[in-house]
Parts: C-alpha cells; sequence; structure tokens
C-alpha cells in the first residue's frame, strides 16, 4: 500500500505545479492533483504538470467542487452543457497525467431540507462515470458531510443504480457526518478505489496525521481486510502545520503502520 499526498496539502503554500518536487522529498509515493481554479482545467496547465511531475505517479485528480460539479445534476439543459465542458477538462487532465480516478463530490447540500431521490441521482451519476470511464477514468464518489453523499445509506441505497460508480473514503468527512469510518467502508464495499487522510485531536480539532487520536492502525488493517489495493492519500490543510518536516513525519508515521501489518 503506498502513501499518497494531495497537493491540496500545500495550497495557499505553493502553487499546484510546484508542488510535485515537494511531495517527493516529504516521502510521498504517489499524488492527487488538486486543481484549485479554472485556469488549472487548461490544456496549457496539464502540460506543465507534466513536464514537472519528475517521474511522480499521479494517482487521482480532484478539483475545486463548488465551481461546476452541483450544476452536472442541474435541470436545465444549458447549464448542465456547460458544466460538463468542465467536466471534460478536468478528466482530458486526469488522463494526461495518467490518473487512475477523479474524487467526486457532485451536489451540495446548501439547504438541510435538501433531498436527493437515490435513484434519479444515482442514474445521472452513472452517466457521468460512463463518461469518465471512456478516458480511463474510474469517477469515485467521496462522502462529504456538506455534499450529498453524506451519510452511508445514502450511497447503500444508490449504488444499486450506479454500477459504474467508484467511491473515496475521506475520514475526516465521515466523522464531521457523526458517521463511523467502518460505516462508510461497509457501505462501499468493492467501490472503494481511494482513501484521504487526516487527524483529528480529542476535540474535535483538525490535526496533522499521527498527532491526534484517529485509530490509523484499525484503518489499515481494515483495508487490508477487505481487499483494498490503492493508495492512501494524505490530505491536510496548509493551517495544519508549519514546515514541511512535518508532512514527512505524518507519511513516515502511515508507513511504518503499514509496513507493519502487511508483514504480519
Amino acid at each position: 500500500m503506498k502513501v499518497g499526498i494531495s497537493t491540496a496539502t500545500y495550497f495557499t503554500k505553493l502553487v499546484t505545479e510546484d508542488t510535485f518536487s515537494v511531495i517527493s522529498r516529504c516521502g510521498g509515493e504517489c499524488a492527487e492533483v488538486f486543481l484549485t481554479t479554472y485556469s488549472e482545467l487548461e490544456p496549457s496547465f496539464s502540460d506543465l504538470l507534466l513536464e514537472r511531475k519528475n517521474g511522480l505517479e499521479v494517482y487521482s485528480v480532484h478539483s475545486l467542487s463548488t465551481s461546476f460539479e452541483p450544476q452536472l445534476f442541474n435541470a436545465a439543459p444549458r447549464t448542465v452543457a456547460d458544466a460538463e465542458v468542465m467536466f471534460d477538462k478536468v478528466l482530458a487532465t486526469a488522463e494526461k497525467l495518467g490518473a487512475k480516478c477523479y474524487t467526486f463530490h457532485g451536489s451540495t447540500r446548501v439547504k438541510k431540507t435538501a433531498y436527493y431521490d437515490p435513484a434519479k441521482f444515482g442514474a445521472r451519476i452513472n452517466e457521468l462515470a460512463r463518461i469518465a470511464l471512456s478516458h480511463g477514468i474510474k469517477l469515485c464518489f467521496e462522502n462529504v458531510h456538506w455534499c450529498a453523499f453524506n451519510t452511508p445509506s445514502f450511497f447503500d441505497e444508490m449504488k444499486k443504480y450506479a454500477p459504474d460508480v467508484y467511491t473515496t473514503l475521506d475520514v475526516k468527512q465521515a466523522w464531521q457526518s457523526g458517521y463511523d469510518w467502518r460505516d462508510y467502508i461497509s457501505a462501499m464495499g468493492d467501490r472503494l478505489a481511494n482513501v484521504h487522510l487526516c487527524d483529528h485531536d480529542s476535540d474535535g480539532k483538525i490535526c496533522m496525521v499521527g498527532k491526534g487520536t484517529f485509530p490509523f492502525d484499525k484503518l489499515i488493517e481494515k483495508l487490508k481486510e477487505t481487499g483494498y489495493g490503492g493508495p492512501v492519500i494524505l490530505e491536510q490543510y496548509a493551517k495544519d502545520y508549519d514546515s514541511f518536516s512535518e508532512v514527512s513525519e505524518s507519511v513516515e508515521y502511515l508507513k511504518n503502520i503499514i509496513g507493519g501489518i502487511y508483514a504480519d
């Protein structure tokens, strides 16, 4: 099991194209590229990323989801068409970088009363997943407390209508949703294709992996038990650390856990 780092970990400290060398220096064995704004969806920018990645594996891409992903589920055809242009740009970038997955949020729950019918939503996201697969990319629906997939039961019900959709487990979003991460893994089953990690202290404040209370050993054991074959990707906020050495420490912490569990 590889340990990767999301470029989002360096957001505001480094521009995206300068993160690859630092990810490698911090011990990252692969990366998730977070495309932070519209100009980063253009072919000229993906060419720059391809030039700068220096052999580092790009496992997945992510995008500033609120900029267009909710509109992919809009009722207005023109709105949907414009959103699909952006969607295709992300997929083209992912394909060029050799990524396997696209971490996808989809619709937001701006209103607490928001309801998404699992059958209708599942049919639409499966259409998007099939577009992604035509680029060789798995569309990985991420559990996010403020988006459509905010409970294990939503995906458990929806997945029967979306056979081509995979998932990203985000442990931070699991505890922010108020559900146990194990319940999300159970709902995701063999659809799990990506994992995002950060830590939190006893008060629920986000901190660097290895500095809080999250049971990473139990998580790795569970992932091994389920046959998960992808990486675990460190996704922290820039405010969580002061120096890149702290990122290196978190990566090493995870590698030690993985080495111990997979040596058994």
